[in-house]
């Protein structure tokens, strides 16, 4: 998953993944996009037909669209989302990124907290 992010994919079409992918995917701002496996093949074998046909995924309308270079469409198919992973996606946010917008009140938080109490070292 990693290899596939880091050379430059940002979306994985199948008709399943494993559980620990599709989340660990998620969390590294990949998408793994279930489709069924009919469109899947369909997809596949567009692709095989002309190589040149465009595989749009559309995170904001939740779809996958196909067209032939000349911009024919040849293929649409909606997909599923859970709104919070999309709405990380879209936003282009992980844990760490998540946790730094509340800087501000963790900051506080640390300059309030009790001197008695431990420290991280």
């Amino acid at each position: 998953m990693w290899a596939l992010a880091d050379y430059g994919f940002r979306a994985v079409i199948s008709a399943r993944f494993g559980d620990i992918f599709y989340n660990n995917a998620l969390q590294e701002g990949l998408l793994p996009v279930r489709l069924p496996a009919e469109a899947v093949v369909s997809l596949h074998d567009a692709i095989e037909a002309d190589p040149a046909v465009r595989i749009t995924v559309d995170l904001a309308e939740r779809e996958v669209r196909a067209e032939s270079a000349a911009g024919e469409p040849l293929l649409t198919v909606a997909f599923e989302i859970d709104d919070y992973a999309r709405w990380r996606l879209m936003e282009g946010l992980d844990d760490i990124s998540l946790t730094l917008r509340h800087s501000d009140d963790i900051t506080r938080y640390e300059r309030e907290r009790p001197g008695w109490l431990p420290v991280a070292g």
